[in-house]
């Protein structure tokens, strides 16, 4: 199967409800900047910057020149920011649920990763 850009970007769109998560990825960034959110930086830019790199058409092994390495830098890069943002974003969701107090009924929480 040939992969594209557009086709990666459409797969990490469809990743674990990603496109339902850009608002809260939006607020996250918005609070972060204002200093309200305390994360590593690193946390939240390096996954974005990973989301960029994907659906720019900028490409370190370009899909025309080399189509299989091309195509897996972009998977890789994908495999490794998207999971990560949207852990991020869980615990963003934890800590503004906490910060409005509507988790007053939960005592101990931990986020775990689906495989």
């Amino acid at each position: 199967m040939k992969y594209s850009k557009i086709e990666l970007a459409k797969q990490a769109i469809k990743h674990k409800g990603f496109i339902k998560k850009i608002p809260d990825i939006v607020r996250m960034v918005n609070y972060w900047r204002k200093g309200q959110y305390p994360v590593n930086a690193l946390d939240l830019i390096l996954p974005l910057l990973g989301l960029l790199y994907v659906i720019s058409p900028i490409d370190l092994l370009p899909e025309i020149a080399i189509p299989i390495l091309g195509v897996a830098d972009d998977l890789a890069v994908l495999s490794l920011a998207l999971p990560k943002l949207l852990k991020e974003v869980d615990r963003f969701l934890l800590w503004e649920a906490e910060r409005n107090g509507s988790l007053q009924n939960v005592i101990d929480a931990e986020i775990i990763e689906e495989k």
